[in-house]
């Protein structure tokens, strides 16, 4: 039986026998509630987004029921809601139900942690956006964020930023042979030059160019563009896609210029660490524009994230993440941990019988799936 991961519903309120009322179990119906988008989530206050693409559309500020106190809302989230919903100022609603998640992408603190965190609702694709250089990509990461999408039953899209300072290819040649779709962007001036300078790709409004290391005269949005930037709508457009990267891969940077009212803030890599800085402190949901400016779908910006827990990952799923690996493992004996150095393992005899051209690349695979397995085990 696959282990169960507690997570911030399993708690249940005891009534007090001082003080208090006798408690009951009927609660209100609340059978007028209109239902609206959670968009924002900010210290116990959620902005809802109703009526949606209708005349009547309007957004309101709402707070959870008490009966909702240990149950979580996020962005993404379907929910509804009674009181004021004017949308009018000093006016607060209260969100009474979640409506039932179609998806919901969760991770860990780390690979022991028993308490699993929601980053989003009702996505139905993952953006994994890493920066090709300043910051370095990390594999382990992406491979990270594309367990939990799977986990969660959502697609992957890998978007390569700041291609002008490195070579794509090689992720590429990673990636798509499991099925990841990847899209290549990269930072131009508007003389049609590709930018090199330090901190690429980390300009725009509320950039932070006087930083050590970061060239201020490069930072201003209207001295260079992103590039393809149509290949990247043309993925978004009709979806709710969730953005996860690293701090400094520019992924605040790409939401300005797919969303250029999100206003989001950017900022700079450390020369030292080679890590970027948190901007984005809040999830938020923001309508995605088409080329005309008509609404296209959801874009859901998050904080940027250095580590990825897979805790509530069951080990017998992390395999379906690697459709390559998937396919060999069938080979394997039963019982087979999979980990380096299991007995006729079939990964290992897969390696062995490698072309050349491609030993490179199935052994990343194979020790990227590994040091996952291991991590998630406790076996390191």
């Amino acid at each position: 039986m696959a282990r169960r991961v507690r997570d911030e519903s399993d708690f249940h309120d005891r009534a007090s026998n001082k003080n208090s009322r006798p408690r009951t179990k009927q609660r209100p119906q609340h059978e007028d509630a209109e239902a609206g988008l959670v968009t924002g989530v900010d210290r116990g206050r959620y902005t809802l987004l109703l009526d949606e693409n209708t005349p009547e559309e309007r957004t309101i500020l709402a707070m959870k029921a008490r009966e909702l106190t240990r149950n979580r809302v996020v962005c993404g989230d379907r929910v509804d809601i009674v009181g004021d919903t004017t949308g009018e100022d000093g006016t607060l609603a209260r969100i009474v139900r979640i409506q039932e998640r179609t998806s919901t992408l969760r991770r860990t603190a780390d690979d022991t942690d028993p308490y699993e965190r929601i980053i989003v609702a009702n996505a139905d694709q993952l953006v994994i956006v890493t920066a090709l250089a300043q910051p370095e990509p990390r594999t382990r990461m992406i491979d990270r964020c594309v367990v939990a999408a799977y986990d969660a039953g959502m697609d992957v899209l890998l978007c390569l930023t700041k291609a002008d300072l490195a070579d794509a290819t090689p992720l590429r040649e990673l990636y798509e042979p499991i099925g990841v779709k990847v899209v290549v962007t990269r930072r131009v001036h508007d003389d049609g030059t590709a930018d090199a300078s330090d901190g690429a790709g980390q300009g725009g409004q509320g950039g932070h160019g006087d930083e050590p290391g970061h060239n201020s005269s490069d930072t201003t949005e209207d001295a260079w563009r992103i590039e393809p930037l149509e290949a990247v709508r043309a993925e978004l457009e009709g979806r709710t896609s969730v953005l996860v990267g690293h701090s400094g891969v520019g992924k605040s940077t790409l939401v300005n210029a797919l969303v250029p009212d999100a206003y989001r803030a950017t900022g700079v890599v450390n020369d030292v660490t080679g890590r970027g800085r948190h901007t984005s402190t809040s999830a938020v949901a923001l309508r995605l524009p088409d080329a005309d400016g008509n609404p296209a779908g959801w874009v859901i910006d998050t904080p940027g994230v250095r580590s990825f827990g897979l805790a509530h990952v069951d080990v017998e799923n992390l395999l379906k993440a690697f459709d390559d690996l998937d396919v060999v493992a069938e080979d394997c004996p039963r019982g087979c941990t999979h980990l380096d150095g299991a007995p006729d393992c079939a990964l290992d005899d897969w390696l062995e019988a490698s072309p050349e051209d491609e030993k490179a690349a199935r052994t990343a695979r194979v020790e990227s799936f590994r040091r996952l397995l291991a991590a998630r085990t406790g076996t390191v």
